[in-house]
C-alpha cells in the first residue's frame, strides 16, 4: 500500500462508529488514527454528548479537523441526566440510532468505502446494506470474550441460557462446565460474559447482546483488540466461523511506533479521554520505590456501593502498601462517595485519590507493582503491555471471561471472589506486592510484555495485521 496517497479525493474513506463509552471510544479512536497514519481518510462518529465531553476534557481545539480526519456527531436520543443512562443508551442504539446515522452518511461530502463499527452498534449493518458499503465490526474485547459472545445463539439453543430462575445464582448452576465452545474447554457458565446472568429473555441487556451478536454474524470482517500470541488457539478456532479476522493489539504500542517513524519530533496532543486527567498523581508516583504501589481503577462504567468502597479502602490501608486510587464522581451509585473520616485519615498516610488519570502512563511507571482492576479489556491489555500483574474484581460484560483467562491461562491475576471483604483485599494486596505468588505473576507479566513488544514491532503479528487491514480497505475502494 502507498504510504501517502496523492490527493484527498483518492483516499479510501472509512467511517468509524464507536459504542458511546470511554474504553470503546478510546480504542476505536486509536485505530482510526493508526489507519489515518497509513493514508486513509477518516470520519469518526461520536454521539453529541461524548463529543462534547472529549472537548471539555481535551480543550476546545483538541478535536480540530485535520487533513483527512474529521469528527461528526449523531444524537444519543437519551434525555440529559436520565437515570440508568447506559441502559437508556443501549435501548436508544437499538431503536433510534439508525435514522440519524443514515442521514449523516447521506450528507458526507466524499463517498464512503468502508464502515468500521463497534460490534455493539448493530444498526450499522442495516446502514451499510442500505448504502452497499463494506462493513467491518471491531469488537474491542479479547478473542476469548468475543468467542463467549459469539456462541450466545448456541447456548440458547442448548437451553443453557437464559437462566431458569433466581435459584441458579445460588444452587451451583453457574459452576456448570460448558461443552462445545471451541478452545474454551473447562469454562463454566460463570466464566462467560455477563449476558448469561439473566432469567428474563426480554431483559434489555440480554436483548441488546443478542441483537449485537446477530448483526456481527452477518459481517465477514471482524477486528479484535488482541494479539495472536496471547490467544492463538481461540483465534484459530474463530477462523472457520468468520472469513476475515484481524488482531491489532495493543493499539497504543502500534500507534507509538507509527508516530515515531513518521513524526519523531511531534507529540500527540489528541485526547482520548472523556474526563480530564490528573497529572499530579504521576508526580506522587515519582517519590515511590519501584514496584511498591498498587493502582486501583474500576473503569469508566461500573458502579459500587458505599459499603463496597469502604471495604476496599480498609483493605488497601491495612495492607500497609502505597496505593493510587481512582474514584470517579459517579462511582458510588445513588449516594455520596464520602468516606468515613477515620478511613480518610489512614488513606492520607499511604494513598493518593484522584478522579481520573492517564492509565497507560500510570501503568508504565516504575513504581507500579500491581493493578486492582474490574477486568475490562482495555485495562487488561494495557496492564499486560506494561508488564503489571493484576488483582481481579470482575463485574459485568466481558469481565468474568477476562478474569478467568488472567488467573488460569495467562497466570497474571488473582481473583477477589464474592462480596468484597477488607481482610481478603488486604491479604491479596500483600500477596501481589510482596508475596511469592506476586513475584511469579510479575515475572509472567513481563514475559507477556516482551511478547507484546514483538507482536507490535517490525514484522510482528499485530503490525502485519494492521497493514493487511489497511490494504483490504483500499481494495474495497477499487471495486
Amino acid at each position: 500500500m502507498d504510504e501517502v496517497l496523492v490527493n484527498f479525493e483518492s483516499k479510501s474513506h472509512v467511517v468509524f462508529v464507536p459504542f458511546p463509552a470511554q474504553s470503546h471510544i478510546k480504542c476505536m479512536l486509536k485505530l482510526a488514527r493508526l489507519l489515518h497514519h497509513k493514508g486513509l481518510h477518516i470520519t469518526f462518529v461520536n454521539t453529541e454528548v461524548n463529543h462534547n465531553q472529549l472537548l471539555n476534557s481535551g480543550g476546545l481545539n483538541s478535536l480540530d479537523d485535520e487533513p483527512g480526519f474529521q469528527f461528526k456527531t449523531i444524537p444519543d436520543g437519551v434525555p440529559e441526566g436520565a437515570p440508568e443512562y447506559m441502559n437508556e443508551v443501549c435501548r436508544s442504539i437499538l431503536n433510534k440510532f439508525l435514522d440519524p446515522f443514515v442521514d449523516l452518511m447521506e450528507r458526507l461530502e466524499s463517498s464512503v468505502n468502508c464502515v468500521i463499527a463497534d460490534g455493539m452498534m448493530p444498526f450499522t449493518v442495516d446502514a451499510a446494506e442500505k448504502f452497499r458499503v463494506p462493513i467491518m465490526h471491531f469488537w474491542t474485547f479479547s478473542a476469548s470474550a468475543f468467542m463467549g459472545y459469539y456462541q450466545a445463539p448456541n447456548l440458547i439453543e442448548k437451553g443453557l441460557i437464559p437462566l431458569k430462575d433466581e435459584s441458579c445464582f445460588t444452587n451451583g448452576y453457574l459452576e456448570t462446565v460448558i461443552d462445545g465452545i471451541p478452545e474454551l474447554e473447562g469454562f463454566r457458565l460463570k466464566d462467560l460474559p455477563g449476558y448469561i446472568r439473566t432469567t428474563n429473555s426480554n431483559s434489555e441487556e440480554y436483548t441488546y447482546v443478542i441483537e449485537s451478536i446477530k448483526a456481527t454474524r452477518k459481517v465477514s470482517n471482524v477486528i479484535l483488540h488482541t494479539f495472536n500470541e496471547l490467544e492463538s488457539t481461540i483465534i484459530k478456532a474463530l477462523e472457520p466461523m468468520i472469513p476475515h479476522i484481524y488482531t491489532i493489539g495493543p493499539l497504543e504500542l502500534l500507534l507509538n511506533s507509527t508516530k515515531l517513524e513518521k513524526e519523531p519530533n511531534k507529540s500527540d496532543t489528541k485526547g482520548y479521554s472523556l474526563w480530564k486527567e490528573d497529572d499530579e498523581c504521576l508526580k506522587w508516583l515519582e517519590s515511590k520505590e519501584p514496584n511498591s504501589v498498587i493502582y486501583v481503577n474500576f473503569g469508566s462504567l461500573i458502579s459500587v456501593s458505599l459499603e463496597q468502597l469502604v471495604e476496599f479502602g480498609w483493605g488497601l490501608v491495612n495492607s500497609n502498601h502505597y496505593f493510587l486510587w481512582i474514584i470517579r464522581p459517579d462511582l458510588v451509585v445513588g449516594e455520596s462517595s464520602a468516606l468515613p473520616s477515620e478511613l480518610k485519615e489512614r488513606i492520607n498516610e499511604r494513598g493518593f485519590i484522584t478522579s481520573w488519570c492517564s492509565q497507560e502512563k500510570v501503568l508504565n511507571h516504575s513504581s507500579i507493582g500491581g493493578f486492582l482492576t474490574h477486568c475490562g479489556w482495555g485495562s487488561t491489555i494495557e496492564s499486560l503491555a506494561a508488564g503489571v500483574p493484576m488483582l481481579c474484581w470482575p463485574y459485568l460484560w466481558d469481565q468474568p471471561t477476562n478474569c478467568r483467562q488472567m488467573c488460569e491461562e495467562w497466570v497474571v491475576g488473582l481473583e477477589i471472589e464474592g462480596d468484597v471483604n477488607r481482610d481478603e483485599v488486604e491479604r491479596l494486596v500483600r500477596e501481589l506486592i510482596g508475596g511469592e505468588k506476586g513475584k511469579e505473576m510479575r515475572s509472567k507479566a513481563m514475559e507477556w510484555k516482551e511478547k507484546i513488544e514483538t507482536a507490535t514491532g517490525p514484522k510482528g503479528s499485530s503490525t502485519l495485521d494492521v497493514e493487511k487491514l489497511a490494504n483490504d480497505i483500499n481494495l474495497f475502494s477499487r471495486k
